[in-house]
């Protein structure tokens, strides 16, 4: 049986994903799932930098405000949901397109990772918790560091949820988290893109756009979600942006010195992302500084794709 064609655009953070999956939507009768792991969360929209309500009433889109900041999202369940959208976007003859820069989501989403079978140990994780609050995001990523090096690259900091089920696994199994998610052949007809441009100037944009999400209310989406009793250490509000004015909002920092650890950790995010997705040999890369590359892209995939063409 022939496999589903997926189409995946991938790349660092604020580098055209999006605006390139609606051009692909647009022409080859496709439909867009986010492959972010903060999306899916309501009242998270500045922040995250979510398709804006105009381009998704233009073309559909789904994993987007299907859960609230306080409710748990996985890789296994963004896994399950992805694969079953996959499954109803290709049953009404439209073309799956997946954007997003989770590189451990979407990369798990298109082959057979075998998750490890490891019961949670309430004890264990509440003590990790307290170890982060008392000492830090940074310090509970040394820990990871300490016991699975590997799993600590592809880990953010701030990714605590994350951070402790690795060391779980690990401590249970004996074994490094890394080692025992091991993937198979690709689930999918995929064609990967990815997407760049050279680091001074993606990091120029990522600042930029950190001062837009600033003028466009993002003090004010995290007040929301801080009045809404959404506090630390939930997974959602320790994305990076909101860490960062919640601490602002409990005085611990400046707005500026806020303002500046969100452009800093952004750009070191952009970093992961980069190096998560160079070792994948499947991606065709595209410079996003060729001013005709929106339009080459979908030309290029013509031949491929030409039973989804309206």
């Amino acid at each position: 049986m022939a496999k589903q064609p997926v189409v995946l655009i991938v790349g660092p953070t604020a580098v055209g994903k999006t605006a390139l999956s609606l051009t692909i939507a647009e022409q080859f009768k496709g439909e867009i799932i986010s492959g972010d792991s903060m999306q899916v969360y309501r009242g998270m929209d500045i922040g995250t930098a979510k398709a804006t309500p105009e381009e998704r009433s233009t073309v559909p889109h789904h994993l987007i405000d299907i859960l609230d900041p306080s409710e748990p999202f996985s890789v296994q369940l963004f896994q399950k949901l992805a694969r079953h959208e996959i499954d109803q976007i290709a049953s009404r003859g439209h073309l799956p397109i997946v954007a997003g820069g989770t590189g451990l989501y979407v990369e798990a989403l298109v082959y057979e990772y075998q998750m490890p079978n490891v019961t949670e140990d309430p004890a264990y994780r509440q003590k990790w918790w307290q170890f982060a609050v008392d000492h830090g995001a940074v310090a509970l990523h040394q820990e990871l560091h300490r016991v699975d090096p590997a799993s600590a690259v592809r880990i953010h900091p701030n990714d605590t949820k994350r951070i402790i089920r690795a060391m779980e696994v690990t401590e249970k199994t004996g074994i490094p988290f890394s080692e025992l998610t091991k993937k198979g052949e690709s689930r999918y007809d995929a064609l990967w893109i990815g997407l760049t441009m050279p680091r001074d100037q993606l990091y120029e944009r990522i600042n930029k756009r950190v001062d837009l999400m600033i003028e466009e209310g993002l003090l004010e989406e995290v007040k929301g979600l801080r009045e809404a009793g959404y506090h630390l250490p939930l997974t959602s509000i320790q994305a990076i942006g909101y860490k960062e004015i919640y601490q602002y909002l409990e005085g611990e920092l400046s707005l500026e010195a806020a303002i500046e650890r969100i452009k800093k950790g952004t750009r070191n995010y952009a970093k992961r992302q980069l190096s998560w997705f160079r070792r994948m040999p499947d991606i065709q890369w595209f410079d996003v500084t060729n001013p005709n590359v929106f339009t080459e892209i979908p030309k290029w995939m013509a031949g491929k794709f030409s039973q989804y063409r309206e």
